[in-house]
């Protein structure tokens, strides 16, 4: 059966799940960019919850706000950081105050942009 035979989720009228908040989406990116460099395929509309994106489409979305000077160096620093934890930053944990206000700042940034393009409920 060739690859092009196989329907996705998505074709076959399953519903496609957008993510609760930024967060969530993020969390979700960077599981999928850990797998990819780990030689997995991600594709909208597959897997075991259908998203209505690729990984790629959280990246631009990122790109586009760091680009636009919304984003800075340090918010895509806390990003990665706690994003590979997949772990938010605590606020009440002193060494980690800062980091959870860049946190917030960053995932209130990208939280329009991926409601926008139905991302995000």
């Amino acid at each position: 059966m060739s690859r092009d035979s196989i329907a996705s989720p998505a074709a076959a009228g399953a519903s496609l799940q957008p993510f609760r908040d930024a967060e969530e989406a993020w969390f979700w990116f960077v599981q999928c960019r850990s797998a990819q460099l780990d030689g997995a395929r991600v594709t909208a509309g597959k897997g075991d919850t259908p998203r209505p994106c690729e990984p790629l489409d959280i990246l631009a979305v990122v790109d586009r706000l760091y680009r636009r000077r919304r984003l800075l160096r340090e918010h895509l620093t806390v990003l990665a950081d706690y994003g590979r934890q997949l772990m938010p930053p605590d606020p009440d944990a002193p060494r980690q105050m800062r980091a959870a206000r860049l946190w917030e700042e960053a995932l209130a940034e990208l939280a329009s942009p991926l409601r926008d393009k139905g991302i995000v409920e």
